[in-house]
């Protein structure tokens, strides 16, 4: 397979030859930015919303871009057909930005606050590995609530989507002591449902998809297309509190996310939800979904062999 080229700092380069620096903010406080868009038939999917988001992101955490948001689609847009050339046409691409304050050679965190400094800037990608979530479409997924909680909004708004995540991975640790292949559903500090590490949560009674409130996740493209999607199939979709209670007592839930798009969830804390399996609505969601993009969903994860 031919090496993928990445973009970073304004430049395209092989992948082998992309690196941060040691001293970047990146790393040094964890202060990333990020986003990830995939493809569908190597045609990137709401990309627009993506790059819309990084950018009020980086506003909002002062980090100004080299690049206008027109300037970064069409970078984004040259790195896909470059990567997809050496794709299998069922095979599909994870694109990722990621934008950090740039290198402070000080090494003394934000006691060097006043150093002037030049964002680094990165859009790379990689085939998506749909065989990893392939059980997920036959079994459905099981949700587990460790004691680590959500940072609160008043502490970091959700709306900027970012890598500051100590808290999930040590949310994951406790998460797959208990079951390896669960996913992360935090709560907040309240005790209500929140999100997962890489994806929204939502749950379903009779026809409504009930979402928690935004002022406390970070909503995802691929929650607003479901949200998008709702009325062509008879749901309804509404914002509300919830908690692990109103999980157990729903008809299905669902994780929504950009690789893979929407997945059943059918326990929660090994205890089932609805009839412990893959339910009807979730079918007409993903029947849905598929006919937007104009490709199966499901016939793609599960025939493929990566």
């Amino acid at each position: 397979m031919t090496e993928p080229t990445v973009y970073l700092n304004d430049r395209f380069v092989p992948a082998s030859q992309a690196h941060v620096n040691i001293y970047d903010l990146g790393i040094v406080l964890g202060a990333t930015l990020t986003e990830m868009t995939r493809t569908f038939k190597h045609r990137p999917f709401r990309l627009e919303d993506h790059v819309a988001r990084l950018y009020r992101s980086c506003k909002f955490a002062s980090i100004v871009l080299p690049l206008s948001p027109e300037e970064m689609i069409a970078r984004t847009q040259e790195l896909i057909v470059t990567n997809c050339a050496s794709l299998r046409q069922n095979e599909d691409l994870g694109i990722v930005h990621f934008v950090t304050p740039g290198e402070n050679r000080i090494y003394a965190g934000s006691a060097a606050g006043s150093a002037r400094l030049t964002p680094t800037v990165c859009i790379h990608s990689f085939p998506l590995p749909f065989s990893a979530w392939r059980d997920m479409f036959i079994t459905g997924a099981h949700v587990v609530t460790p004691a680590i909680r959500h940072v609160p909004p008043q502490c970091v708004d959700p709306r900027m989507k970012n890598r500051s995540r100590l808290h999930w991975w040590l949310a994951d640790q406790q998460v797959h002591s208990v079951d390896p292949k669960a996913v992360t559903l935090l709560l907040d500090l309240d005790g209500n449902i929140t999100e997962c590490g890489g994806s929204n949560f939502v749950v379903i009674k009779g026809n409504v998809i009930l979402s928690p409130p935004a002022r406390h996740i970070l909503q995802g493209v691929s929650l607003l297309t479901v949200r998008d999607l709702a009325s062509s199939i008879g749901m309804e979709f509404r914002e509300t509190q919830m908690t692990p209670y109103d999980v157990i007592t729903a008809d299905e839930a669902w994780l929504t996310t950009t690789p893979y798009c929407i997945a059943p969830v059918v326990k929660i804390n090994n205890i089932p939800i609805g009839t412990g399996k893959p339910g009807p609505w979730f079918e007409k969601m993903i029947n849905a979904w598929s006919g937007k993009v104009g490709m199966d969903i499901r016939q793609q994860i599960s025939e493929s062999e990566r």
